[in-house]
């Protein structure tokens, strides 16, 4: 299953450790090195990113929680800190078996899971297999379902996971680039340094493999989500705290209606002019809210 080694990695010239000053640690999994924090102490708080970021973008978080709690924050195989092999499939599901192997290393308990983007069916995929370790959910701007039907996102899939897409991400490194600009709220708040650090982690062609492979698996691996959702009963009378920003041009209130209209105990936080990345643009708040419901449950 791998082993896991505390160790001061080799910081990459382009990372600001005055954003991002923490320890790395690294997992052996069997394609590779995957990167994660492990923050502090206390009840655990894993929190997984999704396309095409890295653990950074849960830094304000980290430094926020870690005071008080456990905080944990992997870089998916691909991203970030993490190994990037080109013979991985990069297939979200796969990435999920990595994040469980990962998960069942640390032996963690009374988990608040904090997920984003991808990071929702890749770390939902864990908590439907282990409802018992969980102790609350936090779901920022992401999904669980199949979205084949929808002409929203077959649009989207078909082209940025096309042949299109694929050398504009391949070549120009364009989702890290580009669309993330595109899916700030408040486009002010993504300072040059800040992005810097979004597509620098992500320098050559050959590592943006995972980047490139995934948009096309919004539609491609549907029935692997669909299978996600058909199972949420074994998870929907978790506690669940919806932080959403609603100028999110990627999962928006429709996709937040659905979370909801199919969860028993939840708590919602609407940030009109926050975007995709609500614990970029409104750290504190997501913060807040998580330090709240810890208190409580």
């Amino acid at each position: 299953m791998g082993q896991a080694n505390n160790i001061n990695f080799q910081d990459p010239q382009w990372l600001d450790k005055r954003e991002y000053p923490f320890k790395g640690h690294y997992y052996e999994t069997p394609v590779g090195k995957m990167h994660y924090l492990d923050e502090g102490t206390g009840d655990p708080i894993v929190m997984v990113h999704g396309n095409p970021v890295w653990s950074f973008i849960y830094r304000n978080l980290v430094k926020e929680l870690s005071a008080d709690y456990r905080c944990i924050a992997p870089d998916m195989i691909g991203f970030g800190l993490s190994d990037k092999p080109t013979a991985f499939d990069y297939l979200p599901d796969h990435q999920a078996m990595l994040f469980e192997n990962l998960m069942n290393h640390l032996k963690l308990d009374k988990i608040t899971l904090v997920v984003n983007d991808w990071g929702g069916p890749i770390g939902l995929s864990y908590a439907l297999k282990h409802p018992d370790k969980i102790k609350q959910l936090i779901l920022l701007n992401t999904w669980m379902w199949s979205v084949a039907d929808d002409p929203y996102y077959q649009k989207f899939s078909g082209f940025m996971g096309g042949p299109i897409g694929r050398i504009l991400i391949k070549n120009f490194n364009f989702f890290a680039k580009i669309m993330v600009k595109k899916i700030f709220g408040n486009k002010s708040r993504l300072t040059p340094e800040i992005h810097k650090q979004l597509y620098m982690h992500l320098p050559t062609a050959a590592d943006r493999k995972g980047c490139y492979v995934l948009p096309k698996q919004i539609i491609g691996s549907s029935t692997w989500l669909d299978d996600l959702w058909q199972s949420r009963y074994k998870i929907n009378r978790l506690p669940a705290t919806f932080i959403w920003g609603m100028k999110d041009i990627a999962f928006r209130e429709k996709e937040l209606k659905e979370w909801t209209e199919n969860w028993h105990n939840y708590t919602i936080i609407k940030l009109e002019d926050a975007g995709h990345f609500p614990q970029e643009e409104y750290p504190n708040v997501v913060a807040d809210a998580i330090r709240s419901k810890m208190n409580t449950l």
